[in-house]
């Protein structure tokens, strides 16, 4: 324990060195940092696709970095400092763990959940999709909507009831497609379609947003080989027909 107080204590003293007297440093303000933050945040995900835990390691230090790096701003203005953050968060965990710091007692994670959710809602949330940060990406968002929404009770019994819906949904886009209505009907029952698997993929414990994106790495690493082989044989994909490209597509699924 005491390495880790004075690892955390070496950060504070760079932090406050570097606030006081590198010029970068003493220019940024809380609003300058978020789109950085939300970098480092997406170069941490990338990490754990990944599996590389030494740049999990790194990416989680920039992020440490941050969160320190915001307290102290708000510090120079007497608003908060790094201590109250750390006791505001040490206070709701012990508040929302009474299975764990009270006489509660939960059967299993999905009790836990709907704890959470029920005690959140006593802390003044005026809904259960309060909480859900409205620049979430749209696919995440929609995995969170649907986890909040069961942790109140409001959810399907089965996933064959969910995969019925998504066929359902499935359905409805293709009719409207078939009969060419506008755009926004089209785009309507399209985000209906995406919606429907996103609730399918819970019930099977999958993350969709980690199963996209491990689609798209997949994509790119055989679109690379795709066009490395068609630079081997000297040509340009715009100059092969879809015939040749498959050939070499065929190739790196094999990979």
């Amino acid at each position: 324990m005491n390495e880790k107080l004075k690892a955390f204590e070496r950060l504070l003293i760079i932090m406050d060195e570097l606030r006081e007297q590198c010029p970068w440093d003493k220019k940024q303000t809380i609003e300058s940092l978020r789109h950085l933050t939300i970098e480092e945040t997406y170069e941490l995900a990338d990490a754990i696709l990944d599996k590389d835990m030494d740049n999990i390691k790194k990416e989680l230090g920039d992020i440490l970095l941050h969160i320190v790096f915001y307290a102290r701003i708000a510090s120079e203005t007497k608003q908060f400092d790094i201590a109250d953050v750390i006791h505001t968060l040490c206070d709701k965990l012990v508040h929302r763990h009474p299975h764990i710091y009270g006489d509660v007692k939960v059967k299993d994670e999905q009790e836990v959940k709907e704890n959470w959710e029920k005690l959140k809602m006593k802390e003044g949330n005026t809904s259960v999709l309060g909480g859900v940060p409205k620049s979430l990406p749209s696919l995440v968002k929609a995995a969170r909507i649907q986890e909040k929404a069961r942790a109140v009770g409001f959810d399907w019994e089965n996933k064959n009831q969910v995969w019925e819906k998504v066929e359902e949904e499935i359905n409805e886009f293709k009719a409207e497609v078939d009969s060419k209505s506008d755009s926004d009907k089209i785009e309507g029952e399209f985000g209906d379609v995406l919606f429907s698997l996103i609730n399918y993929a819970r019930f099977l414990e999958i993350n969709p947003e980690n199963a996209l994106e491990k689609t798209n790495k997949k994509f790119i690493k055989r679109f690379q080989f795709l066009e490395a082989e068609a630079s081997k044989s000297g040509k340009q994909l715009s100059e092969m027909t879809l015939a040749e490209m498959d050939v070499y597509w065929n190739k790196a699924k094999l990979l």
